[in-house]
């Protein structure tokens, strides 16, 4: 019964943010766990909101509080999304993260990065300048500058490039936009990697939730990597540091950006697969949908 899906995928939600549903209203912040809620914007009571995904229809919904959920319709006591709906109102972004999917999939992995991007957004900062104050530089000042300065920087993503400081924006070899964002993106990128949870949410209610979580899972596993290859010093949080300016760290850092890459990009066939069947399934009639 989809009662059961919907119960198993709330409790699910709910252990992955209960750290984060702790510290709201402590003043309390994790960089890893806090932060897809912060960069995102989408809050884990709509995260734990469960959805069949397209085709499906739900049987007993009376009196059930997604009885009055939008994007859905109700016939006596069956709910279906409403495909043709959907389809009208966000077909440009159904049509945008399907062609963003389909230019990333075709193109190989772009690796050794090294996770210089947060390298580059405190580039010769002045104390109090940094974005995450509460978290201490694991090198002085002088020395993160250097291993900007001595390494090439290669960011192919416009919503990590836009936070580089204006010293260090000139160094980057790329000049990504929000415009030249299919152009650009490529799944050895671990902000594209997180993206892939952003594009599912985004998408809601027509995509499975088991997929979102899947891909909120995932995001939260990147971003653990982030912070490790970050300047900062994030041990206070259970993470120990990939040291990216030594011959070790760099190996270990290409060795779980690989990783990443082949994970993201399942997700990204699943979510594209959806969308196909979201588009190609808008004039289907009820009765040939299946039931839950």
């Amino acid at each position: 019964m989809w009662q059961a899906r919907a119960a198993t995928h709330a409790d699910r939600i709910d252990a992955l943010t209960a750290g984060h549903r702790a510290r709201r209203g402590t003043g309390e912040r994790h960089p890893v766990q806090d932060f897809l809620f912060e960069y995102y914007n989408h809050p884990p009571s709509k995260l734990r909101r469960w959805h069949p995904g397209p085709g499906i229809a739900l049987e007993g919904v009376t009196g059930d509080p997604r009885e009055r959920w939008s994007g859905y319709t109700v016939d006596r006591d069956v709910q279906r999304l409403d495909l043709d709906r959907f389809v009208e109102r966000r077909g440009r972004t159904l049509d945008f993260v399907s062609r963003l999917l389909r230019a990333t999939l075709a193109r190989p992995a772009h690796l050794g990065c090294f996770g210089l991007h947060e390298w580059a957004m405190v580039y010769r900062l002045a104390p109090g300048e940094q974005r995450h104050e509460q978290l201490p530089l694991r090198l002085s000042q002088a020395d993160t500058d250097e291993v900007v300065r001595s390494h090439r920087i290669a960011c192919s993503h416009f919503d990590a490039y836009r936070f580089f400081t204006e010293p260090a924006a000139p160094l980057n070899a790329l000049r990504p936009t929000r415009e030249s964002q299919a152009e650009h993106e490529q799944p050895g990128c671990l902000h594209a990697g997180m993206d892939a949870y952003k594009w599912c949410f985004k998408l809601a209610p027509a995509i499975p939730s088991e997929l979102t979580a899947d891909a909120f899972e995932l995001a939260l596993r990147i971003r653990e990597l982030d912070m490790q290859a970050s300047p900062y010093d994030v041990r206070e949080f259970g993470l120990d540091a990939i040291p990216i300016e030594t011959p070790g760290g760099k190996a270990e850092y290409l060795r779980r950006q690989r990783a990443f890459a082949e994970e993201s990009n399942a997700v990204r066939r699943r979510l594209l697969e959806t969308i196909t069947t979201i588009t190609g399934a808008g004039s289907a009639s009820p009765g040939s949908r299946q039931r839950a």
